[in-house]
């Protein structure tokens, strides 16, 4: 399985600047591919193929071969995508903005990683001569085949590191149609009956999910859009500062660098986050020995999101702020988290259509929008919403249309992948006090649905524990 890691290095002055440079330079790549494919286009009415545009900038800027292809690649990659998405209807334009800036990448035969932690990067051949390589080092090199290597700028220049993790994957995420079975186990021994469990992403609630035992789950969300609502008010203010300065002024420069910052604390936070909603759910589907997860495919409804380009006029507008929320929602990146989590798992991945599974009622097959977070139909069906597009998503998986699975909800565990500290009642002796060890920071709080939640003597309990121990000691959280 191929993973990536961003890493900080440490490097010279000089080198540093060289590294700056070589981002430039790919962005000047990258307006020149622009440039050459729109000439190419207006003479023939064709977009240039990857082989032509290839020789047109080979050997034409001082940085490794590989280097520049992987601009081209990029370039040729947001192309296809932007096709695509024209094919399906949507108003995508193809690439056309230029850059300043653009990512640099070292392929396989552009780089070296020497044994003490040093990371040798290539510039090639420029005028006949050979550049002197640009050396880096970083603090610890995964452990793995290093496949690629990429500067990326987040608020400061960090190496994206890929490398593959073990054996490789043949696909972490496969779609219903044309689905394989599992081959059984080796040996002797039979394997495991296959149990299937679904999920209904929700905006509110990251995963909610239920299994064919009964079993539930429900991990929020909320946290991820409360740091995204503080980044937006964050950015109004900065936005109406900016609005009031001279552009490319000393303090222009300093108010968009604020903005980049607030930017990029927010995606650190929400990556945190989805790491630990994904963590959760993987681990209570180890724990219910799951083997297929069903995930409802909710592509698209983030798009066209305006209020004002409705097709059809007499349906009903969204407002503003649920437009914003719907735009801003990162299904995405938890999906791609899950997808590795559960293929390292052993479990399997499926994407499926889950049209009207929120709204449809599975015994009297009636649709009906509901407003809160319990569904209630009028012939008498009830259940918790969330978990009631889970269970429609699973039947519709299983016996091709929404009906009565007879499955009994039994205990619904809720999550919150929350951040919060918990204070001793008890004064630590003076030794503690002088050492600067810190209180506890817990990761999760774990409820259920009836109004049970777990008790905060265990956590005080551990606490207390925690300031026993020696820094490097380490305790395990008792059991829930």
């Amino acid at each position: 399985m191929i993973r990536v890691c961003k890493t900080k290095f440490k490097t010279g002055k000089g080198a540093l600047n060289r590294l700056f440079a070589c981002n430039r330079i790919s962005g000047e790549i990258w307006s020149d591919c622009l440039r050459i494919a729109g000439e190419h286009h207006k003479k023939t009415g064709k977009w240039i193929d990857k082989t032509e545009l290839q020789k047109a900038v080979k050997r034409k800027y001082p940085l490794h071969s590989q280097s520049i292809q992987g601009v081209v690649h990029k370039y040729l990659q947001a192309r296809e995508g932007a096709r695509q998405a024209r094919a399906k209807g949507y108003a995508t334009r193809y690439p056309y903005k230029k850059k300043g800036n653009f990512v640099t990448k070292w392929a396989k035969d552009g780089f070296e990683v020497k044994p003490n932690g040093k990371i040798e990067l290539s510039m090639g051949i420029w005028k006949g001569k050979r550049q002197k390589p640009i050396i880096v080092s970083v603090k610890e090199v995964p452990q793995g085949k290093i496949k690629e290597i990429e500067l990326v700028w987040d608020n400061g220049l960090y190496l994206a590191i890929s490398y593959e993790k073990g054996e490789p994957l043949e696909r972490a995420c496969v779609k219903a149609k044309g689905r394989e079975e599992k081959p059984k186990a080796a040996g002797s021994e039979e394997a495991p009956p296959a149990k299937i469990c679904a999920i209904d992403m929700g905006e509110i609630h990251a995963i909610a999910a239920v299994e064919e035992a009964g079993e539930g789950i429900i991990i929020t969300g909320r946290k991820v859009r409360s740091i995204k609502r503080l980044r937006n008010k964050k950015h109004k203010e900065l936005s109406k500062k900016l609005a009031r300065v001279k552009k490319g002024s000393r303090r222009a420069k300093k108010l968009q660098r604020a903005k980049r910052k607030v930017s990029s604390k927010t995606k650190a936070q929400q990556r945190d986050i989805l790491h630990k909603i994904s963590r959760s759910f993987v681990r209570w589907a180890e724990d219910n020995q799951v083997t297929t997860v069903v995930v409802g495919d909710v592509e698209g409804v983030q798009r066209n999101t305006s209020a004002k380009k409705k097709k059809n006029s007499k349906k009903k507008r969204r407002s503003r702020k649920v437009s914003q929320k719907l735009s801003q929602w990162s299904f995405g990146l938890l999906l791609t988290y899950l997808a590795y989590k559960l293929a390292e798992a052993g479990i399997e991945l499926i994407k499926f259509p889950e049209e009207y599974t929120s709204q449809t009622c599975p015994v009297c097959h009636r649709r009906k929008k509901v407003s809160g977070r319990v569904y209630r139909c009028y012939c008498g069906y009830t259940q918790h919403r969330d978990i009631h597009g889970a269970l429609n998503i699973l039947a519709k998986y299983k016996y091709g249309e929404i009906c009565e699975t007879g499955i009994k909800i039994g205990k619904i565990k809720y999550l919150r992948p929350t951040t919060y500290v918990v204070k001793s009642s008890r004064r630590p002796g003076p030794g503690l006090w002088e050492s600067g060890q810190k209180p506890f920071v817990g990761t999760t709080v774990v409820g259920s649905a009836n109004g049970s939640q777990t008790s905060f003597k265990d956590e005080m309990l551990l606490t207390e524990c925690r300031s026993m121990l020696t820094p490097g000691d380490s305790l395990k959280p008792p059991p829930l």
